[in-house]
């Protein structure tokens, strides 16, 4: 059943008002005032129950926490700890009298994750894109890149995925009863000393001998284990049985190799970085505004496809988020191959024709210096918004971390800009240029001019 936000409260004798203690200027309460909470609500509400089980959390409560957590770079349990103690976050949820709860238990967070998906994470997408104006989000020009989010997970190596196969065969044993015919603990950590620093001269054969014994260990255990479960055990865990098996079997030169057996999904990624050559994640697309910079689209994808391939599926997020494509779309060389994608034109750098004008040649040479102001939006959303290293679970996991990421840098992109009218319009600087958190702010025929 929905939980429903009380739309006219009554005031309790042993309770404050939020309102009373304050300011309706701060960016925080505008913000707020901006966002269309009622239409929130509606469209959300096709993913609840209507008449079955208890009440909710209240829809514009919960919303509110998750895009304070992304705002903010919190995670589950700081966010409702901050929230507590933060009257302004507790009036942007809904709230009408200070509280000091928590608002819910963070693994709420958890089961609205899953209960959203990725249709419901995109119309939260949508909701920071709509706070901004129609001609800034329907420009003409956007730009286009990729980029890695990686997995939470350690750096893979054989050795190390193998351990972890013994030691969860033996988790299996331990909790059906079954006694396996050695457990190998004492060899095994010997083992896993002496195959370190195998690029030394002096220890490489020592260590390549050890690495060998560990995958021998890990095959006997595997075997021993299947063994010794009966028929309805083994078809308890035949699906990590089987991941076991593939791990044991998969070779240095093997493609589609599994690097975490948490995560069997990840993917080996080279994106040709001189400090971090591989990086272990999924594939991301991220589009933007060129002028205004307003991400409006972010797509997840679980292989790593070529980044041409993307543009199809990129370009029908833009579409559906904005209401209309873009004429031109600008990437950089890695998207060769494609020059019209569902009639929107892809522009990539290279040599122009010889008959170009010099006209030409200045608008093409402003068009790809312009795509560059893509990479560092893509690194503010993966520091600042919680992409850098992804710890959601699953392939569904790297899609609404995307897409939450995202609209974390719209929000925050707006809060900016908030503050940058308050402190305009409070200093009255009608006429002069205000510089502001690398926004450009001034006044022209009584209205705002923001250029990030």
């Amino acid at each position: 059943m929905i939980g429903k936000t009380d739309k006219s409260p009554q005031l309790h004798m042993y309770q404050v008002p939020i309102i009373q203690f304050i300011n309706k200027e701060h960016e925080l309460y505008q913000l707020s005032e901006r966002i269309n909470w009622d239409e929130i609500e509606q469209d959300l509400t096709d993913y609840y129950c209507v008449d079955n089980g208890r009440p909710s959390i209240p829809i514009r409560k919960i919303v509110g926490v998750v895009l304070l957590k992304r705002m903010f770079n919190e995670s589950d349990e700081s966010v409702v700890d901050r929230w507590k103690e933060n009257p302004y976050w507790q009036h942007f949820c809904g709230e009408v009298n200070f509280q000091h709860n928590w608002p819910f238990d963070p693994t709420e967070l958890i089961k609205f994750r899953h209960r959203m998906g990725e249709k419901g994470m995109e119309r939260i997408l949508k909701i920071s894109i709509d706070l901004f104006e129609k001609k800034e989000i329907q420009e003409k020009q956007v730009l286009v890149d990729s980029t890695v989010q990686e997995k939470n997970i350690t750096y893979p190596t054989d050795p190390k995925l193998q351990k972890k196969i013994i030691e969860k065969c033996r988790a299996i044993a331990k909790k059906e009863g079954v006694v396996l015919r050695q457990s190998y603990k004492r060899t095994l950590k010997q083992l896993m000393i002496d195959q370190r620093f195998r690029e030394h001269p002096k220890r490489r054969k020592k260590a390549n001998a050890a690495a060998r014994k560990i995958k021998v260990i890990a095959g006997r255990v595997v075997r021993d284990l299947e063994r010794k479960l009966n028929t309805e055990q083994l078809g308890r865990y035949e699906e990590d049985l089987q991941l076991f098996h593939r791990v044991l079997k998969q070779t240095q030169k093997d493609s589609n190799k599994i690097y975490s057996l948490h995560e069997p999904e990840v993917r080996c990624i080279a994106k040709g970085k001189e400090a971090k050559k591989y990086e272990f994640g999924n594939k991301v697309s991220i589009a933007k505004t060129m002028k205004s910079g307003i991400i409006v689209g972010a797509l997840s994808f679980n292989d790593n496809p070529y980044d041409a391939n993307t543009l199809d599926p990129q370009l029908q997020q833009v579409e559906r988020l904005t209401g209309k494509l873009p004429k031109t779309a600008i990437t950089d060389r890695g998207y060769r191959g494609k020059k019209k994608v569902l009639g929107v034109e892809i522009r990539i750098p290279g040599k122009l024709p010889a008959k170009a004008t010099n006209y030409e040649k200045q608008k093409a040479r402003k068009y790809f210096r312009a795509r560059a102001g893509i990479e560092p939006v893509i690194g503010h959303v993966k520091h600042d918004h919680r992409m850098i290293r992804n710890y959601l679970s699953g392939t569904q996991g790297d899609v609404i971390n995307t897409l939450l990421a995202a609209t974390g840098f719209n929000l925050m992109k707006m809060l900016r800009r908030i503050k940058a009218e308050t402190i305009a319009w409070c200093q009255n600087l009608h006429g002069t240029v205000v510089h502001y958190m690398n926004i450009k702010i001034w006044s022209r025929e009584n209205q705002w001019v923001f250029q990030a």
